[in-house]
């Protein structure tokens, strides 16, 4: 029984040998994956605050019926304004080419 025993002791002995080594690399293992994690953890972070900017500058977003409303608003304003505008000078122009025109017929009745 003696050899029994020194045969399971061996054994034993070469199975704790062999778990403590795995138990090295795992831990040796587990340190190089946690690191190369962070290093794309901080990759992703960097990409997905780079896709935030992109949306706020590139996104289009609806207009509320408020600001197409105050929008329209102003244009209709801004047309009416350049209506009037038109309209005095033509007011200006349509008198001061009766003026000329006068004076041409004026002219060519008396020659």
């Amino acid at each position: 029984q003696t050899k029994e025993n020194e045969i399971e002791k061996t054994t034993k002995d070469q199975d704790v040998k062999y778990k403590t080594k795995e138990s090295v690399d795992l831990d040796k293992s587990v340190a190089e994956t946690s690191s190369d994690r962070a290093g794309v953890q901080e990759e992703l972070d960097a990409a997905l605050e780079y896709l935030k900017k992109l949306h706020a500058q590139c996104d289009e977003r609806a207009e509320t019926y408020e600001e197409r409303k105050a929008r329209f608003e102003a244009e209709i304003a801004g047309l009416k304004e350049a209506l009037q505008v038109l309209e005095s000078e033509t007011a200006l122009v349509q008198r001061s080419s009766r003026r000329h025109l006068r004076s041409v017929a004026a002219h060519i009745s008396a020659a």
